[in-house]
Parts: C-alpha cells; sequence; structure tokens
C-alpha cells in the first residue's frame, strides 16, 4: 500500500515542551532523617528513617533541617498503623503508609520508600508550582499531527484520579470490542506525551499507552483520544520519526517499509562495497531518501539511477533507526540486553538474550530478526567490504540501541555493551530468531 497524502501541508515535527521537565529537574531531593536510637518492634521492612512511636509534633521538629526531609512513625493513637511524614512547602504533609510486599499511600506501588518520596516530591512539586498550565495541558492538542487517527467518536471519558496522593495504577483501561485498550505505563528514560506534547512526570506510572498502537499519553489527556486510535493511513504523514508499531499497522505490513527497501537495494549492489555502513554517505543526499520516503512511501526511487552511492541508502537505513522515538531495541527490553552482554558464560548469555528478544513489541522483534539475517549476510563477504560482527556492533550498537538512563556517564559506560549486543545478535542470528 503505498503512503498517500491528502493535503500538501509539509510534515513538521512536534516541538516537544521542556517546562515540565524542567520543573521535575528543580523538585527536592529526598533526605532521609535517620533514627539514631535503636526501636523496638521496627517493622523489617523499614529501615532506619522508621523512629517509633513519635508524635506529630517531634517530626515536624525533626523534619525543619530542609525540604524533602522524611521520616516513618508509628501512630500513637492507632499502634500498628505508619506514617511517612515528609517536608514540602515548609510544613510537614502526613501520608498513611501501607506495604503488600511494596509500599504505597496512594495506589502507586514502590520498591523502595527512598522511591516513593522521590516520585512524591516531583509530583507535589509540578503540581504546586503549574497546577494551572496542567489544567489547560490539553488545549491545542498536537495529536492528529504525529501519525495516529483521529476518528469521528466519542472520546473514551475516564475518571480522572489525581496524581499526588492517589495517583495511576496499574490496571488496564479497556473499553468494549473495537475500543483500543490503554495501559497505565512505567516509562525508562524521559517521555512525552503524544497528545499534548507535554513531559511525562514522575518515576514511575506516567501516563497510559495504547496496546494497538502504541500511543503515549498523560491518563488526563487519554480521555481525550479516540476510543479506537488505530492508526489510519491518511493521518500518517511521514516514515521517519514515526513510531515503528503505527507505521506498520497503519500500512499492514510486517515491518516498516523502508527497512525492507533499503535493505533489498543493498543487497542487490552493495554487499561488496568496502566499509559499508561504516563509511558515510553525503548528508544532504541521506535527508534526499529521506524526503522522497516521507513523500512517496514505498514508491520512493532509491535505485542506483537516483543514488549511485551505495553508502547513501546504508546512511538512510541507519538515519530511519536513529530517528526513531522508541528505539528498536526498546527502553522496557534494554537493561535486559545489557545485561546479557556482561554475562560470561555463552549458553547463560544466550538464554538472556532468548529472554530479552520476548520482551519487544511484535513489530520491533520483526524488524530486528530481519535486520540481523541482513547483517549476517553483509558479515559473509567480510573479505571484500572488510565489515565483521564486531564492526557492524560498533556500528549499530548505538543506533539500536538508547539508555533510558538519564545520567550521562552510565549511558556512556553502556556503549560497550551496546556494541557487544549487536555483535552477538549477528552471530547468534540464525538460533535466537
Amino acid at each position: 500500500m503505498a503512503l498517500t497524502l491528502f493535503d500538501t501541508d509539509e510534515y513538521r515535527p512536534p516541538v516537544w515542551k521542556s517546562y515540565l521537565y524542567q520543573l521535575q529537574q528543580e523538585a527536592p531531593h529526598p533526605r532521609r532523617i535517620t533514627c539514631t536510637n535503636e526501636v523496638e518492634n521496627r517493622p523489617k521492612y523499614y529501615g532506619r528513617e522508621f523512629h517509633g512511636m513519635i508524635s506529630r509534633e517531634a517530626a515536624d521538629q525533626l523534619l525543619s533541617v530542609a525540604e524533602g526531609s522524611y521520616l516513618i512513625r508509628e501512630s500513637q493513637r492507632q499502634p500498628g498503623t505508619y506514617t511517612l511524614a515528609l517536608r514540602f512547602g515548609s510544613q510537614t504533609r502526613n501520608f498513611r503508609l501501607y506495604y503488600d510486599g511494596k509500599h504505597f499511600v496512594g495506589e502507586k506501588r514502590f520498591e523502595s520508600i527512598h522511591d516513593l518520596v522521590t516520585d512524591g516530591l516531583i509530583t507535589l512539586y509540578i503540581e504546586t508550582k503549574a497546577a494551572e498550565y496542567i489544567a489547560k495541558m490539553t488545549i491545542n492538542p498536537i495529536y492528529e499531527h504525529i501519525g495516529y487517527t483521529t476518528l469521528n467518536r466519542e472520546p473514551a471519558y475516564q475518571k480522572h484520579m489525581p496524581v499526588p496522593k492517589e495517583t495511576l495504577d496499574e490496571k488496564d483501561s479497556t473499553g468494549q470490542d473495537g475500543v483500543s485498550e490503554k495501559r497505565v505505563h512505567t516509562f525508562r528514560g524521559p517521555h512525552w506525551c503524544e497528545y499534548c506534547a507535554n513531559f511525562m512526570w514522575g518515576l514511575i506510572a506516567q501516563g497510559v499507552r495504547c496496546a494497538d498502537c502504541g500511543l503515549n499519553v498523560h491518563k488526563q489527556c487519554s480521555k481525550m483520544v479516540p476510543n479506537d486510535c488505530k492508526p489510519d493511513l491518511k493521518h500518517v504523514k511521514k516514515v521517519y520519526s514515526c513510531d515503528l508499531t503505527t507505521l506498520v499497522k497503519a500500512h499492514i505490513t510486517k515491518r516498516p517499509m523502508v527497512v525492507d527497501m533499503c535493505i533489498r537495494e543493498i543487497e542487490s549492489r552493495g554487499l561488496n562495497s568496502e566499509g559499508l555502513y561504516r563509511v558515510s554517505g553525503f548528508s544532504d543526499l541521506i535527508e534526499d531518501v529521506k524526503m522522497a520516503f516521507d513523500r512517496d512511501g514505498e514508491k520512493a526511487d532509491i535505485s542506483v539511477n537516483m543514488y549511485e552511492d551505495i553508502n547513501i541508502i546504508t546512511g538512510a537505513l541507519k538515519l530511519y533507526f536513529r530517528d526513531l522515538p522508541i528505539p528498536l531495541i526498546t527502553y522496557d527490553a534494554y537493561p535486559k540486553f545489557i545485561e546479557s552482554a556482561k554475562i560470561m558464560d555463552p549458553d547463560e548469555q544466550l538464554e538472556t538474550l532468548h529472554e530479552a528478544l520476548k520482551l519487544l513489541p511484535p513489530a520491533h522483534c520483526e524488524t530486528l530478526r530481519y535486520l540481523m539475517a541482513h547483517l549476517k549476510r553483509v558479515t559473509l563477504h567480510e573479505k571484500e567490504n572488510l565489515m565483521n560482527a564486531e564492526n557492524l556492533g560498533i556500528v549499530f550498537g548505538p543506533t539500536l540501541m538508547r539508555s533510558p538512563e538519564l545520567d550521562a556517564m552510565a549511558a556512556l559506560n553502556d556503549i560497550r555493551y551496546q556494541r557487544l549486543v549487536v555483535e552477538l545478535l549477528i552471530k547468534n542470528e540464525d538460533i535466537l530468531f
């Protein structure tokens, strides 16, 4: 199915709004107030932040040292119940604290008290500083411009739960037959809402993801999205920078056509080209190929008559993967892939890689399989093109994988493992897929 333009407007990628992201960076950091005395009957799931049965006044005095200070106390009126006392806005806030294997004060569950407090401080800070801004987020949405359909249906209005105390839960927002399933989702790394273009704040469960098309939105924005948000081809005005799952659903294909067409072209005339994928093509011509796909879809002409240098086609393919909003190896699956690269035992390493592949969405896994089979064929011409699995891993590691970590040093340290992951996938392509 060819990509058809229904208007002459040139596609312009959305401008992601940074205000809420900046606020999250400014939020107070947790500061644990430890108890110096041994407290009898301290629950095993609390640490030194537990101060036993102290009064609100005593807790308030202990927390007055700084914003973000926190401690846990046992209620004097109701022994056996616990309160998280948290300093925010120059006053002490008290939250009934629960534990069922995870810690919670509302509906979000956390592995540690530190994470719970971090998320709470972010939420309190943003909703205090930007209450009016958040209330107006759904005005002037970017939704219909980013590659998802906007059908003439009634919005799927869902009960909106405020975030500070009673936040998002892990239940599915599931409708009737034909209605998209939107699940509360924890995003690794910074994510922006694809309805309002604002940052999705918090440590976990920052928003919801559509199980059908991969749309990521705030929960308050999800009520504005049509019930059936399956992507419609006439609204997908681009190929590059479009969510991979959205693109293949719109075109009813297994893989993005740009991947299939570039690989066919490369294998027909470029496998013996020295430095294949390592040598860069002329950037202006690579941009031409990108615009051709965005404009003409599968009718784009990338033949030797148009682009004699095969490095332009390899450059266009690499650019496609770099421009994906969600990397081919997704943020959710990333830690498992990196874990596999650190394992020394070969059998265990392959088993972990196999488990990591299961974490990928179907369209991502199929595209990765097709690409790895192609790169394996590239290595069979190593004598001519000088590109073995290790060299291809160096090229494709950072192209297919992006660290979800905000810490630049942590992301930098992962580069060697990214290379190794791709090298292992190429060498074991016939076993893993």
